[in-house]
């Protein structure tokens, strides 16, 4: 279960490597990035709840922002946003921004939720 940490790391590494090209590039790189450390940490051990709180909470309030643009995309029947990598048209690109802006924290809350458990035990 520990590697489980590295393979989430890799893959958010990953994430952040194909935003390069993005024009926001740094924004998403720092959304990943943080992921990325929070999960390391996680390997290395002794991450405290409060570490993957507080870029949550961050990455919550950005979220939050690109919900019109979602309930938009469902109110126009919900157009595919995979026929290509390229974004043709914005919701597509504000689309995918939501789910990985959701996915980013998804990820640390459960990063939070295990830190969280973890130190109960040991209390």
């Amino acid at each position: 279960m520990k590697y489980l940490h590295l393979a989430v790391a890799a893959l958010f590494a990953l994430c952040a490597y194909w935003q390069l090209n993005d024009p926001d590039w740094n924004k998403w790189v720092a959304a990943y990035g943080v992921v990325v450390f929070i999960a390391l940490r996680t390997f290395f051990g002794g991450l405290r709840p409060i570490v993957p709180l507080l870029p949550m909470l961050v990455l919550f309030g950005w979220w939050t922002t690109y919900v019109p643009e979602f309930a938009q995309w469902i109110s126009d029947g919900m157009p595919t946003i995979t026929g290509s990598m390229k974004a043709e048209s914005p919701h597509v690109e504000l689309t995918r921004e939501f789910f990985g802006l959701l996915i980013c924290w998804g990820t640390l809350a459960a990063y939070a939720w295990g830190a969280w458990k973890t130190g109960k035990r040991k209390a």
